[in-house]
């Protein structure tokens, strides 16, 4: 029994190391393709593809074919002998995620020998072979031929995944009704047609049940199991000579894939019949006399039916085309295609979102950090009224527009006061202004392709050169300056882009304050594939921003 034991438990780890393998393979499918549709469910399909219904039809799913190996016991007044064997065959086919029909043929083998002595109450077998009981006991034993054939509805229980698109491991359960035919014999004397004597068998009170049965099974011969056992003959609905019997089954199942085709299975399976004759035994011992009501030879029923259990381990293999049909729709996740649509939308409708913009600057609500800009106003990226000299009076409200950094402190309406009454002071203002010789010497120019304001790397690595210089000279200005070939829109537009991509890469950049810098473009006399950089001179003055002076025309980057 403990090699037996041994067994069972090496079977039960290779299923679960199995399952750390299992195979995770595609579990879902393309909702698209029409041709995993069954036609009555096209109409359906096609009102999803166009949008007019909002759930895809059912796709055609493969069947699956069945073969189990395991072992089959009675649990009833004589238990079963472990193990025996049972074997069973199934055609599944799915009608759901979860709910699933499938139709098992069982066939099952189960013997036994009782450890208690029986005195009275003996079956009809024991008495037609002409035992008496009393100071002569017999152990009741048996051998059972079981026929099962049901319709099962199978409900799996975790398919539906909200965290992982699909599974190589499912648990399901199992609920079901169909008939069973058995066909119990019992040995009830030896071949040569004597009766056996178990006296010999009762003689140490202190022996433990396996002993009792292993010494039971020596004086029993084991060629004998013969003689039909008690079944009440046409009392009872028969089919080939043999006892039918409606049955009720109940049990659980995990399966673990291999592949998109093959899986294993280990189940556990219980099933009623409703009878209490499939071990050949239904009556107790009766130590006192019961009265008139008994049967004979003092024999009472008991309340109690004996039932069967198959355990098994299987082989499930998936019937059909892959190009024509799904996977069974118990590997399936049926929030794939939801989650999918969520995540990289293929098929839903989303419609053109609308972003508030209440003052009307044309920055978003959500992206706006000055709400309330008045209508008209100049204003950056951020929705912020522009402040061209930095003055801290918004363009809309300042007066003197640019006021030099000497000037300020301004006054509410932006204008500043010069602390230079004379000229005595000219020098010193040209050196703050970074007019003169600020020690930043020459500059280079940048260059651009033809009709085109992009910087270049080269170009950058220049640009960094530049800032590197007017960190090193922080009283210097720098003048930014573009070139106009010609008077057009398209010619003047491309100066001002040249010069904004360049104070946009110093300020953004390489953080140079913007203060420093002078806004000039469309300038004549100049290489007009060029943006030249020079030290501010005395009385050099500008922005450092400028409104783009044709911004609507197309231009390349």
């Amino acid at each position: 029994m403990a090699t037996k034991r041994t067994l069972l438990l090496l079977g039960l780890i290779c299923f679960f190391t199995a399952g750390l393998f299992a195979q995770e393979t595609t579990g879902s499918y393309d909702w698209r393709d029409s041709s995993l549709i069954p036609s009555r469910r096209l109409a359906q399909h096609n009102e999803f593809l166009n949008n007019q219904y909002n759930f895809p039809a059912k796709p055609r799913n493969q069947w699956e074919l069945g073969v189990k190996v395991g072992t089959f016991n009675i649990i009833g007044d004589v238990a079963s002998q472990f193990p025996t064997p049972g074997f069973g065959v199934h055609v599944r086919k799915s009608l759901g995620y979860v709910f699933s029909l499938r139709a098992e043929y069982l066939y099952g083998m189960a013997s036994g020998v009782n450890w208690k002595a029986r005195t009275a109450g003996l079956a009809d077998h024991w008495v037609d072979a002409g035992y008496l009981g009393g100071a002569n006991p017999v152990y009741d034993n048996y051998k059972s031929k079981v026929q099962d054939l049901s319709i099962q509805g199978i409900f799996t229980m975790n398919n539906l995944r909200f965290h992982k698109d699909k599974t190589g491991f499912v648990v399901y359960g199992i609920a079901g009704i169909g008939a069973t035919i058995y066909d119990t014999k019992v040995n009830v004397g030896t071949d040569a047609g004597g009766a056996y004597n178990f006296n010999s068998v009762g003689g140490n009170v202190y022996k433990d049940r396996r002993q009792t049965i292993k010494d039971v099974k020596r004086v029993l011969d084991a060629g004998s199991y013969n003689t039909p056992a008690e079944n009440e003959g046409d009392a009872r609905s028969k089919l080939f000579g043999k006892t039918l019997r409606f049955s009720r089954t109940l049990g659980a199942g995990m399966a673990i894939k291999l592949s998109d085709k093959l899986n294993l299975a280990l189940e556990d399976r219980v099933t009623m019949i409703g009878d209490d004759l499939l071990d050949g035994v239904r009556w107790q011992n009766v130590t006192t006399n019961v009265g008139p009501g008994a049967g004979t030879n003092g024999r009472v029923m008991t309340a109690s039916y004996d039932i069967y259990n198959y355990a098994s381990l299987g082989l499930n293999i998936n019937l059909g085309s892959s190009s024509k049909s799904v996977q069974p729709l118990w590997w399936l996740n049926p929030l794939d295609y939801a989650y999918s649509e969520l995540n990289s939308p293929r098929h839903m409708k989303i419609p053109k979102p609308v972003l508030e913009d209440a003052d009307g600057d044309g920055v978003p609500d959500q992206f706006d950090m000055e709400p309330n800009t008045p209508a008209g106003a100049p204003v950056d990226s951020h929705g912020v009224s522009r402040d061209t000299d930095g003055d801290g009076v918004p363009d809309y409200k300042d007066k003197e527009l640019i006021t030099p950094t000497i000037c300020q402190p301004v006054d509410a309406d932006g204008v500043g006061k010069c602390p230079c009454p004379d000229e005595s002071c000219f020098e010193g203002f040209a050196m703050k202004r970074g007019g003169g010789d600020c020690g930043i010497g020459e500059l280079p120019s940048i260059s651009f392709n033809a009709k085109v304001f992009r910087l270049s790397k080269d170009a950058e690595a220049v640009l960094a050169n530049v800032a590197e210089r007017m960190r090193q000279n922080p009283g210097c200005r720098i003048v930014v300056i573009s070139y106009s070939c010609e008077p057009s829109k398209t010619s003047q537009q491309l100066s001002w882009d040249r010069v904004n991509v360049v104070i946009n890469y110093l300020v953004e950049k390489q953080g140079i304050s913007s203060d420093r810098l002078i806004f000039k473009y469309g300038e004549l006399g100049g290489d007009c594939n060029t943006v030249d950089l020079r030290s501010a001179e005395f009385g050099d003055e500008g922005p450092n921003t400028v409104p783009a002076p044709h911004p609507n025309l197309r231009r390349r980057g």
